[in-house]
């Protein structure tokens, strides 16, 4: 694995993996996400080559001299994760999609409800967030809370590049935004190949919607957003502070 788009979940990890996918290039996992370094059953005595073993059914055989990389917006999720990619491999790059907070909690509820995981309205779900997940923090397994449930925790961008940037230097980390990739997709994927040191190629990709939801995000000057907002001031304020992230205040794509 020489690359991964390693978070965060519900922000167009997706979107950016199947363009990045169709790249001449690379190669990414054909389900997109291989869930290897997150997995309940990692062992951390595992070598570069058990890892490479792990992975080699995600991928074409006959594909060598391509880039490899893994879409698992997850890894960025816990400092185990992250450790465990940096003694794979100290010099692998890191995509780091960003939406803003808000759209992502939201879009991760509803996913959930609609998967029927969750089945507490919105600000129940929220406010027992810390509840549910209080001894599940080192927990991996598939049914984990830590994997259903972490609405906020998944919104803490700056914890998770801290996380990121405290075992990666700052070159090894591209960080995007959600809403770039939506309306500018040629600049944003032409800003990701840069990253990974490959050409343009010249048929660019079928840009698509980034998003395919049944639910309505709520307008931002409206009263639904501002409670959500201020509940997530923290985080959004420590973004911007620590990183010089700031979010468009026009309506989400």
């Amino acid at each position: 694995m020489a690359f991964v788009i390693g978070g965060a979940q519900k922000a167009g990890t997706s979107a950016l993996a199947r363009y990045l996918g169709a790249h001449p290039g690379l190669a990414l996992p054909a389900g997109k996400e291989a869930h290897v370094f997150d997995a309940a059953g990692f062992d951390e005595a595992w070598s570069p080559e058990a890892v490479d073993a792990r992975y080699a059914g995600h991928f074409d055989a006959g594909d060598p001299g391509r880039l490899h990389g893994d879409a698992t917006p997850n890894y960025a999720l816990h400092p185990r994760f992250v450790q465990r990619i940096h003694r794979y491999n100290p010099r692998m790059r890191w995509i780091l999609l960003l939406r803003h907070p808000v759209e992502r909690l939201l879009s991760n509820y509803h996913m959930e409800r609609g998967w029927g995981r969750e089945t507490l309205p919105l600000w129940p779900a929220l406010l027992l967030e810390r509840h549910r997940l209080a001894g599940h923090m080192d927990d991996f397994a598939v049914e984990s809370p830590l994997r259903r449930f972490s609405y906020r925790l998944r919104s803490d961008y700056a914890r998770q590049l801290d996380q990121v940037l405290a075992r990666f230097p700052a070159g090894q980390v591209l960080v995007l935004r959600t809403e770039d990739l939506a309306r500018r997709p040629a600049e944003t994927y032409a800003r990701a190949c840069d990253f990974l040191g490959v050409p343009v190629p010249e048929a660019l990709p079928a840009f698509a919607r980034v998003f395919e939801g049944s639910y309505r995000l709520p307008p931002r000057d409206g009263l639904r957003w501002r409670l959500l907002a201020w509940w997530l001031r923290r985080e959004i304020r420590a973004m911007d502070k620590d990183h010089g992230l700031r979010w468009s205040r026009e309506a989400g794509s």
